[in-house]
């Protein structure tokens, strides 16, 4: 062979080290051989022609023969790998010629991802699992459309990493490779990465089943990274380690900075004489807090007095934190960045360091705080007339919970009513206030959606002995009405007056999920009268229907899931769930920043503060932040939730309960369970009777032989067959 044909021969192979021109030469026969290609040559035939192109079509403008198609396809894939070109359906694209977007990806369980785009008038962009390009579920990234929006979401190729949102992961040591090395995987199933780490000189010996936090270092291979131990939390099954890594999965401070440390710690531990300078004396006002058991920032109080013959007038006192929170201040660029306070089942993280969310804002018994005060008169119906707003020095004449009220006002125990005689007399007018305005809000057209909450009950060692419904009666709704009443009441002084605020909005349900609910009703005993075009407003209609009904519990779910997310914004679309056409927060400035800015924009308005608010244009950026923080919160809340659930279940394995479907899909039916506030999965797969199709309009399984069905709402007996840690998912069988 000769040497030229070696090199012919090896010319793919050279030009990766040492890119040539392409141009065409003359043989050894003075024959015209193909022009070498290179990166730079391809990427010219892109540019010239300015558009997408196929295989065929980068031939051509190459003019190489088609035995060099394994060649150019090689140098696609390592432009592509190098993110200057992008692969579409059936052609490759110049990345600097596509239309990019920035946004966050959202992986999900299933592994396919969106990125959630930053210019929220554009829809989110699906992006398979191979166009991930490296990056990790919650990364802020670049990327690049492969198909425009049609009926179906639009398509792209991540194409850049602008920044990652794990520095560091909670992940599970899965097993030991040889002497030092651990295999670890993110404890966060959206994580598709893992781990080699090796073990830690200063640390205990890696176990699997321990969760340790790594740090990535580099990337060894298509899914495995090469990383560091920073810390090891020990035992995946501690109730405390679960919340930790809940908290680092949705990267929940946990830590305040310095400097907002020191602002806090600079201010005394109770008002001073100079605090209450211009402010109403209201120490007399026989004010009380309601809440649960275990809160310790106390936000609001309340009074209530006779009006005239008939009327009332409603006194609702909010901690003054915007006295001791300026704008641009440590602490109030931190709570900012926080949003809210994040609640979890053993632990908090607030909004404010505890000396002032706990201390010197919460309105505690006994002692004076300084105070936003409402005053709010009802006529004898319960309808609200003038209102008053004013700053003030207040003292909380007692701390109740939820369960005394209850007992006293409600249930009427003597004894408890014993106990509260100093404030009874108030309690039961607030209560009868109480009962008028949601009367009122009723008729208006307001959705109660009354759907049991999840309560964990810890035994003396921090285990979860229990996973019940949260107790919840008209104890509760006292104190509610008076929030929702007094959050309308300051909406609508700003509003008339023109102050830009940020309103909580709460949009009409998605007409199309609408259809498919009445849809589905109308399949069922509760059919009878219901529109075949339903309005927003029939929801209310149909959750009446439903009341006291077996079917209560399913309605409410479905109706539910028709929603759409309140939110915070500058521009007021009113409540739909409130059926209020002017709300806003303002009742919990101690644990929401949405509550902060209406109190800013309220004392501003009075003249007692002395800083202008936000402007419309910075409350929307403000409105989309805390929106933001306010989901991850709930994320948090609904993720450590499940994690003890599962934890809690898998000590009752094989056991027996009895539920209700509460939804079903192809491939089976989840199951609301009765003894305990847990849900699982019954697979079709175990079902083996007959062969199970679903049918989407009665949302019902039904057997193609027997005619078997399982449909929303109905009742069954399931054995509890596994408890997934890892998935996160509880896996039942039925029981015949």
């Amino acid at each position: 062979m000769s040497k030229k044909k070696k090199r012919s021969d090896s010319a793919p192979q050279d030009q990766k080290s040492s890119p040539q021109k392409s141009s065409k030469k003359k043989g050894a026969h003075g024959k015209e051989q193909e022009p070498v290609v290179d990166e730079r040559s391809v990427l010219r035939v892109f540019k010239s022609r300015q558009k997408p192109l196929t295989m065929s079509e980068i031939m051509r403008g190459l003019k190489v023969h088609k035995k060099e198609k394994q060649h150019i396809l090689h140098i696609l894939n390592s432009l592509s790998d190098q993110g200057k070109v992008l692969r579409t359906r059936s052609a490759w694209g110049l990345t600097e010629s596509m239309s990019l977007c920035k946004g966050t990806l959202q992986v999900q369980r299933s592994g396919v991802g969106f990125v959630i785009p930053e210019d929220k008038r554009r829809r989110d962009i699906f992006v398979s699992p191979r166009d991930f390009n490296d990056a990790w579920h919650g990364d802020k990234v670049v990327v690049a459309l492969t198909r425009e929006a049609g009926k179906r979401h639009a398509e792209g190729r991540i194409v850049r990493i602008i920044s990652r949102s794990m520095k560091r992961m909670p992940c599970r040591v899965i097993k030991q490779l040889g002497q030092q090395y651990y295999l670890c995987q993110p404890s966060d199933v959206r994580q598709t990465a893992s781990f080699m780490v090796e073990q830690p000189e200063d640390q205990p010996e890696l176990k699997p089943g321990q969760i340790v936090v790594v740090e990535p270092v580099e990337k060894l291979d298509r899914e495995l990274w090469n990383g560091e131990v920073i810390e090891n939390w020990g035992d995946e099954f501690d109730v405390t380690v679960q919340e930790h890594m809940v908290k680092l999965n949705h990267n929940v401070p946990s830590e305040f900075p310095q400097a907002a440390l020191q602002e806090a710690a600079a201010y005394p531990p109770d008002p001073t004489e100079e605090d209450f300078a211009h402010r109403k004396d209201l120490r007399e006002i026989p004010f009380v807090t309601i809440d649960g058991a275990r809160a310790r920032d106390f936000d609001d109080a309340v009074y209530v007095e006779r009006l005239g013959q008939n009327g009332y007038r409603l006194w609702v006192a909010i901690a003054d934190v915007s006295h001791y929170v300026r704008p641009g201040s440590a602490l109030d660029k931190e709570a900012y960045e926080r949003g809210n306070s994040y609640y979890f089942p053993r632990s908090v993280e607030p909004m404010f360091p505890e000396a002032l969310s706990n201390g010197l804002c919460s309105l505690n018994p006994n002692v004076d705080r300084l105070a936003v005060v409402a005053t709010i008169d009802f006529d004898a119906n319960g309808i609200p007339g003038e209102t008053d707003f004013c700053t003030a020095v207040i003292r909380s004449h007692a701390r109740l919970t939820y369960a005394q009220v209850n007992r006293a006002v409600i249930l009427k125990e003597q004894e408890e009513r014993e106990t509260l005689a100093p404030v009874l007399e108030h309690l039961e007018l607030a209560e009868e206030l109480a009962r008028k305005i949601h009367a009122q809000r009723s008729e208006r057209g307001s959705l109660d959606f009354d759907l049991p909450e999840p309560e964990i009950l810890f035994n003396i060692y921090g285990e979860t002995r229990d996973i019940r419904p949260k107790a919840r009666h008209f104890g509760h709704q006292i104190i509610e009405e008076f929030m929702i009443a007094a959050n309308e009441a300051v909406a609508e002084r700003l509003e008339g007056i023109g102050q830009p605020q940020l309103f909580r909005i709460h949009p009409e349900p998605d007409q199309e999920k609408l259809r498919s609910l009445f849809k589905i009703m109308s399949k069922t005993e509760l059919g009878m009268g219901l529109p075949q075009e339903p309005e927003p407003r029939d929801i209310q209609v149909l959750l009446q229907k439903a009341e006291g009904t077996d079917a209560e519990y399913m309605v409410s779910r479905l109706a539910l899931r028709t929603m759409m997310q309140a939110k915070y914004s500058p521009v007021n679309e009113g409540h739909y769930g409130l059926a209020s056409t002017c709300y806003c927060h303002f009742t919990s400035p101690i644990r929401r920043y949405a509550d902060l800015t209406i109190h800013r924009a309220l004392k501003y308005s009075m003249g007692d503060l002395p800083e202008r608010p936000d402007s419309f244009k910075k409350l929307l950026v403000v409105g989309n932040h805390i929106s933001a923080t306010e989901r991850t919160a709930m994320e948090a809340e609904r993720e450590i939730l499940k994690r003890l659930t599962v934890l809690f279940l898998q000590d009752h394995v094989g056991e027996e309960f009895t539920g209700v479907v509460n939804s079903v899909a192809e491939f089976g039916f989840w199951v609301e369970l009765k003894e305990v506030m847990a849900e699982g999965l019954v697979r079709v797969s175990t079902l083996n009777d007959d062969y199970y199709s679903l049918f989407q309009e009665h949302q019902a399984l039904v057997g193609q032989r027997t005619g078997r069905s399982f449909k929303l709402g109905q009742k069954v007996k399931v054995r509890l067959e596994d408890a997934n840690m890892a998935l996160l998912e509880v896996d039942l069988r039925l029981v015949d």
